[in-house]
């Protein structure tokens, strides 16, 4: 008599229906993932361009080292500013609308700034950039928190966070790449063709998605999102001021640095005390939300005013070109590849504390690399510290975004993607502001006896960026003052060195100082249980 073979389990078979939802599902997070890509690779595309309007008409603007800095931080300020707004805009009247408007005017403000004749003009348009960026992104990481599921959500918000990264480390290399064939412009025209696919795509694919019906009545804080917009224009302006003037006692700085932290403060006061405020702020008295929110700002902070100093020196001081110096940047997209789809496994079996912690040490070390670089250093040595950077923003990324996601109640997703993306963009805007000014700072310090005695317009241009000096240079050079040239150049790329060193020393110990505060105030998995 033959064994019987006993009958296979039967296993749950997905239908139809489930199969479509997820191919839906997918349809959306592609479409979303395109405007986030394009939001999130012009935080750093314009960086590649900055050594190129620092030259005059026609191939640049001519703009000197603070209207290069307001370039890049006019963006991400009123993108900073706008962001709570918008977030809270979304959970009242839906998240497709803002998305779909702020589509529409990225594509419009991204065209006339091609066009742009003076810095001051794109300045302004980069800010009208900026406030559609502010619409966009909320909306994004809403609709994908409210279409996607379970464990589902969990994997697609690390695809998310992955592409934010990976996209500020694509910019330069695909501005690079436009730069060797067009010009300046074209790093904002090329935005225009994938606007208006984006947009025809996400009229037809993404669907609406707001909170419940009580939330509406809840989002009615006009004063408090005054408040906190306002305080962050003045602390990053008085910022940016203390660093064009190379004085941080100067009252032009001075004054708005302390209203706009008085404003603040006074946000944070009225939210403590409003009914029914724009941003409860209890929330922050979690220790992994307000860890997370840090961390996530201190990992812009150095990420994109790192950015904006790696281009520098690439481009003037190694002598690259606009394409080598976007592939120069390489190894930080590759990193942040590689590594940031697996780090949920590493949250998993660690967790959060203890992947975050590990991160930020990474990123320190990685900081300290560079600061031991030169003008002789070898290009991989530069190439290997980049690499270690990145892959320790893609250890701190994912888990941050995830833990302050995580902290807000489902029916206020919009509210908790303005929370992940005000700090990105404080952290972003503040690390140019910042960072950018102690360059600048140590960089006049240690140029001054080089050029003094040119004339005030050369002395000027000299002084307003490394770019600046070495056209001084190339113009004495062809006066028939070779010597005085020779001298001029050299003093730029040794202060240039110099300054660059204190940059990152100065971002490396802001890292450490958050790598600790991390470690002492996020929850172990001990407390979690």
């Amino acid at each position: 008599m033959s064994a019987s073979v006993p009958a296979a389990p039967d296993l749950p078979q997905r239908t139809s229906e489930e199969t479509g939802r997820e191919s839906r599902h997918t349809l959306v997070l592609a479409v979303v993932l395109s405007a986030v890509l394009l939001v999130s690779m012009d935080n750093s595309i314009l960086n590649v361009a900055l050594k190129t309007l620092a030259e005059p008409a026609p191939v640049g603007l001519g703009a000197d080292h603070g209207q290069l800095q307001w370039a890049v931080d006019s963006y991400t300020l009123t993108y900073a500013a706008l962001l709570l707004g918008s977030g809270l805009l979304g959970d009242r009247v839906g998240h497709r609308r803002p998305l779909l408007a702020g589509i529409a005017l990225f594509g419009v403000a991204s065209a006339l700034s091609a066009w742009a004749t003076t810095p001051e003009q794109l300045i302004a348009l980069r800010a009208l950039m900026g406030a559609a960026g502010a619409l966009i992104m909320p909306a994004t990481l809403a609709v994908v928190s409210a279409v996607f599921p379970g464990e589902r959500r969990t994997r697609a918000l690390g695809v998310w966070t992955a592409v934010v990264g990976v996209a500020v480390a694509l910019g330069p290399i695909i501005g690079g790449a436009l730069l060797e064939r067009f010009w300046w412009g074209s790093v904002f025209l090329v935005n225009v063709p994938v606007v208006l696919v984006t947009l025809v795509a996400m009229f037809f694919v993404v669907p609406d998605t707001r909170g419940p019906a009580a939330a509406p009545a809840r989002r009615t804080d006009l004063p408090g999102i005054a408040l906190s917009g306002l305080g962050l224009l003045g602390v990053v302006y008085g910022v940016i001021r203390a660093g064009e003037l190379n004085d941080w006692t100067d009252r032009q700085a001075v004054l708005p640095l302390a209203a706009g932290l008085a404003l603040l403060v006074a946000f944070v006061l009225w939210e403590r005390r409003v009914p029914r405020p724009a941003l409860d702020v209890r929330y922050f008295r979690e220790r992994g939300f307000a860890a997370a929110a840090t961390s996530l700002g201190v990992l812009y902070f150095t990420l994109v005013g790192g950015t904006f100093v790696i281009t520098f020196y690439l481009q003037s001081v190694r002598g690259y070109g606009p394409l080598a110096t976007g592939v120069c940047v390489l190894p930080l997209a590759a990193s942040l590849i590689i590594f940031a789809p697996r780090v949920q496994r590493l949250v998993t079996r660690f967790g959060v504390r203890a992947v975050c912690t590990g991160g930020l040490a990474v990123m320190a070390a990685g900081l300290l690399g560079l600061a031991t670089v030169d003008r002789s250093t070898p290009v991989w040595v530069f190439e290997a510290y980049l690499f270690v950077f990145g892959a320790g923003t893609a250890h701190v990324h994912p888990p941050s975004t995830g833990a302050i996601v995580a902290a807000l109640p489902a029916a206020e997703s919009g509210a908790a993607s303005a929370v992940n993306n005000t700090f990105r963009q404080v952290g972003a805007s503040l690390g140019a502001a910042v960072l950018g000014s102690v360059l600048n700072a140590a960089y006049r310090s240690r140029i001054g006896p080089a050029v003094d005695g040119l004339g005030p317009e050369r002395e000027g241009r000299a002084n307003g960026s490394v770019a600046g000096t070495l056209q001084v240079a190339r113009d004495l050079a062809a006066d028939g003052r070779g010597a005085r040239a020779h001298l001029v150049a050299r003093a730029a790329h040794d202060g240039f060195a110099q300054a660059m060193r204190i940059t990152w020393v100065t971002a490396a110990a802001v890292v450490l100082v958050t790598t600790v505060v991390v470690c002492a105030v996020l929850p172990g998995p001990a407390d979690d249980a």
